[in-house]
């Protein structure tokens, strides 16, 4: 009994694979080349047969994945493939949000030498989609669809852990549970979405905002000192107290405290000091901005949490 195929069996096995599947099924010389592929190939709006010369393996992905499938290629020639599944996209502008994983194996002749190698390329858009759509969901507010706690803390950690000047900002809306219990809850709602969105269209396109816990917002500026992120808050906080006294008819007012402080080299510490200046805004009347004036430091602080204690 034979332990292999011959080079003709094994095409014919080929053949009757790519025609079908709709995996994306190739058959490359030594350097690259496509030589055979299935009719799936149409998934990059290419048709070999109308082709003078079969494309290069590297000219079916994105740019950015050249590289990457060309080494395996080189590898899987050399007989160092590794038979991974590596995620790639496609090439074609119209195609690039289009997620395949290949594989390369090596193809040999009767006597054993490697010459060419099988490419299968399988579409995985959907589960990419639902990969994103669970990595939204876990980071990203329902209501306001700003990034939620868990991504704040992530991101003021990656910030923290640079060595460049930023400042983090809590917005916290005043007397936001009265208004709630006057209003009902669907306009509580309507007050968070509407200052989301003051916060997007009023900070800059760097500023990185979440929704941190009920009423309060968080803004990490990089590349401001406190000063000057204090400055850019007090805009934000005249808008929304005149928009609030406008949209209620003067009848209830509806205003932000911000508290200021410098990024730190702690995540704990640096929203320590933020929350005591805000806490100091709330005390001095609401409606306002303090900055901390404790030099940012180490040591055994409380983190950001949602049930915290202090003013409304």
């Amino acid at each position: 009994m034979r332990a292999e195929f011959t080079t003709r069996e094994r095409l014919a096995a080929y053949g009757l694979l790519a025609d079908r599947s709709t995996d994306i099924i190739l058959k490359t010389d030594c350097r690259g080349f496509v030589l055979a592929a299935s009719p799936a190939l149409e998934q990059l709006g290419l048709a070999l047969p109308a082709m003078l010369i079969g494309p290069h393996v590297r000219d079916l992905v994105h740019p950015d994945y050249r590289d990457l499938i060309e080494e395996e290629h080189r590898f899987a020639i050399a007989g160092q493939g590794s038979d991974a599944w590596l995620e790639i996209r496609a090439a074609r502008e119209e195609r690039k949000g289009q997620w395949f994983e290949f594989q390369v194996r090596p193809m040999s002749d009767q006597s054993g030498r490697i010459d060419g190698a099988l490419v299968v390329m399988r579409c995985i858009a959907k589960r990419k989609s639902l990969e994103e759509r669970l990595f939204a969901a876990e980071f990203t507010d329902p209501l306001t669809r700003l990034t939620n706690r868990i991504a704040f803390v992530a991101m003021l950690d990656h910030v923290v852990s640079k060595p460049h000047q930023a400042t983090l900002a809590l917005f916290d809306i005043d007397h936001f549970m009265r208004l709630n219990m006057r209003f009902g809850q669907h306009a509580g709602d309507d007050l968070l979405v509407a200052f989301a969105g003051l916060l997007r269209a009023m900070t800059r396109s760097d500023d990185i905002i979440s929704r941190v816990s009920g009423e309060r917002f968080g803004v990490i500026m990089p590349g401001l000192l406190p000063e000057a992120a204090a400055a850019a808050c007090a805009p934000i906080v005249e808008t929304f107290a005149e928009a609030g006294r406008a949209t209620l008819g003067g009848t209830y007012a509806v205003s932000t405290s911000v508290g200021i402080a410098g990024i730190s080299l702690s995540a704990d510490n640096t929203v320590q000091q933020a929350e005591l200046a805000l806490f100091l805004a709330k005390a001095k009347g609401r409606s306002r901005i303090e900055t901390s004036l404790r030099p940012s430091g180490e040591g055994s602080q409380r983190a950001l949490t949602d049930g915290r204690p202090g003013l409304a």
